[in-house]
C-alpha cells in the first residue's frame, strides 16, 4: 500500500502527456464542407435556417463553447473565444471553396 501514491503519481503524469501529445493537429480541418456553405451564406446575410443555424452551433462547439452550462460564469467571453476560432477556420479552409 505504500506504493500507490507513486504509482498515482506515475499514471497521473503518463495521461497527462498522452493528453498533451494528442491534441488536434495544426493541419486538420475542423469544418466540414457543408458548414462552410452554412457560415458563408450567414457572413453574406442570406435568410436564417434551422440547417444554418446548426452548423454554426456544431462549429461553435467544435471550438470548445458549451452551450449546455446554464449558470456559466466565463459567458460571454467562451462564446466569443469560440467564435473567434470558428472565424479563423473559416478564413483557412472555408474561402478558396466557396468563393
Amino acid at each position: 500500500m505504500k506504493h500507490f501514491p507513486i504509482a498515482l503519481f506515475i499514471a497521473s503524469t503518463l495521461t497527462l502527456a498522452g493528453c498533451a501529445t494528442g491534441g488536434m493537429q495544426d493541419n486538420a480541418t475542423h469544418l466540414t464542407a457543408t458548414q462552410c456553405r452554412d457560415l458563408a451564406a450567414l457572413r453574406n446575410n442570406q435568410p436564417l435556417t434551422r440547417q444554418r443555424n446548426l452548423s454554426e452551433l456544431a462549429a461553435l462547439r467544435e471550438a470548445g463553447y458549451d452551450p449546455s452550462i446554464w449558470d456559466d460564469p466565463y459567458y460571454p467571453d467562451d462564446l466569443q473565444t469560440a467564435q473567434s476560432r470558428v472565424d479563423g477556420w473559416f478564413r483557412t479552409e472555408c474561402t478558396a471553396s466557396v468563393q
